[in-house]
């Protein structure tokens, strides 16, 4: 028998956007501990804007298990939250809803800023601009991309890999200090909960360099000349990978029309700012 830490991930009850919490636990297994091993788990939800004071407690339930690389027979767990009960999901807990099928592909291209005292990397101290966009999409050299930035990119990947997260590859993006990754997933839910703990792989590791994320979609402002964030949204269905045809897929996207603005709604908060950019 050997002790693991077991590090349980949720999302809270801020809105518009949910932030990702963690806490860890020790149990004991033979082995590295298979997702129906895993206990149920309590936390206070008055502190995650999930419950009121004199009701405070909410229930994690383990949905998927990541091996930890940062740690000694660490573990990744990712759950959704749930009422006292352990059986009714919790109205913040929009992933129990979900409809899935591992027959929808998912890929993601997260795109996010890292920030150091209030401005991205690589931006003057002082205040004002670098030079404008240009040269930092993929580039190379201290100027274009610094040193911090790309030693957290490059440790983000190996940390998502060693993790089982099918991490995709890598760039840096349009604007200064701006970076993507992107992440595949068959399933819905399989392809957000990869999303979601890669994310928390990221946050976690730039503590080591005082640095934040930021994933703001224009978190510059949309007066100034520097791109926007977004996470570009790919995905494919049985029938369109083996089917297809340009008739179909002309009827999809005019099927997806008729709902875009609804589809805007929900794709986070501020997006019309960046909607050009």
């Amino acid at each position: 028998m050997a002790k693991y830490k077991l590090e349980y991930l949720w999302l809270d009850g801020y809105e518009p956007v949910a932030n990702i919490r963690g806490k860890t636990t020790i149990k004991e297994f033979s082995s590295f501990p298979k997702l129906e091993q895993l206990p149920m788990w309590g936390f206070d939800g008055s502190s995650t804007r999930q419950a009121e004071g004199r009701t405070s407690d909410c229930m994690l339930k383990p949905v998927a298990i990541y091996p930890d690389s940062t740690k000694k027979n660490g573990a990744l767990v990712m759950c959704e939250v749930m009422m006292p009960d352990c059986k009714t999901p919790h109205p913040s807990n929009s992933r129990a809803g979900i409809l899935d099928d591992p027959g929808a592909w998912f890929g993601y291209e997260q795109e996010y800023f890292l920030y150091k005292d209030g401005a991205p990397l690589g931006f003057p101290t002082g205040g004002g601009f670098p030079p404008p966009q240009g040269e930092y999409y993929t580039g190379v050299g201290y100027k274009n991309v610094g040193c911090i930035a790309r030693e957290i990119v490059d440790t983000h990947l190996d940390l998502c890999l060693d993790a089982g997260i099918n991490h995709e590859g890598i760039n840096s993006e349009v604007a200064k200090g701006q970076w993507e990754f992107q992440i595949f997933g068959k399933g819905s839910k399989n392809a957000a909960d990869q999303m979601w703990v890669a994310r928390y792989i990221l946050m976690r590791l730039c503590e080591k360099y005082g640095v934040d994320v930021n994933w703001h979609c224009k978190p510059l402002g949309k007066d100034v000349d520097w791109n926007g964030s977004g996470m570009h949204s790919n995905f494919s269905t049985k029938h369109m990978r083996e089917v297809g045809g340009k008739e179909y897929f002309e009827a999809l996207m005019a099927a997806f029309d008729k709902y875009k603005n609804e589809h805007i709604a929900v794709y986070g908060p501020d997006n019309h700012l960046r909607l050009t950019g």
